[in-house]
């Protein structure tokens, strides 16, 4: 079977390392490379949608990243405990339906195989209108806070 190292149990050190790979892949905007992360038949909650599967998993950050035009993203590592990791997260977007900025803000619980895929995703996701002006992911990486950022 596929490994994604690093594998569970996590340490802080492994966990933060897993985070900084989901980050990393996830600014790719590669649906396929970032599905490979996944079990076959992972498991997501995101907002208010219900996935099941590397398929649907492409087929949704597809879709996403029509709407999501100039995303980006950062991760902060919460908390871990043996294969589960949670984090806190924000990403910036200008959305091609209504030409608007926004930034997300976001928690993550994720559970790992002991191949180190992400076997569940849960994501609670909200949205805030910016001004172009108000950028902080998108601006230079010195700009960004760490936490929870308004």
């Amino acid at each position: 079977s596929q490994q994604k190292p690093p594998l569970p149990p996590f340490t802080e050190e492994s966990a933060k390392q897993k985070v900084q790979m989901a980050e990393d892949a996830w600014n790719s905007q590669d649906p396929e490379k970032i599905a490979l992360a996944y079990t076959e038949d992972s498991q997501w909650r995101n907002r208010d949608q219900f996935l099941c599967g590397r398929q649907e998993i492409i087929a949704f950050l597809t879709q996403k990243w029509k709407k999501e035009q100039n995303y980006s993203l950062k991760k902060h590592y919460f908390a871990h405990s043996g294969n589960r990791i949670a984090v806190t997260f924000q990403y910036e977007y200008k959305n091609a339906e209504d030409g608007k900025w926004y930034r997300a803000y976001g928690n993550e619980n994720w559970t790992f195989d002991e191949n180190g895929l992400m076997a569940i995703r849960n994501a609670s996701i909200n949205d805030v209108a910016i001004t172009e002006e108000e950028l902080l992911i998108s601006s230079p990486k010195e700009n960004m806070h760490t936490g929870v950022v308004r």
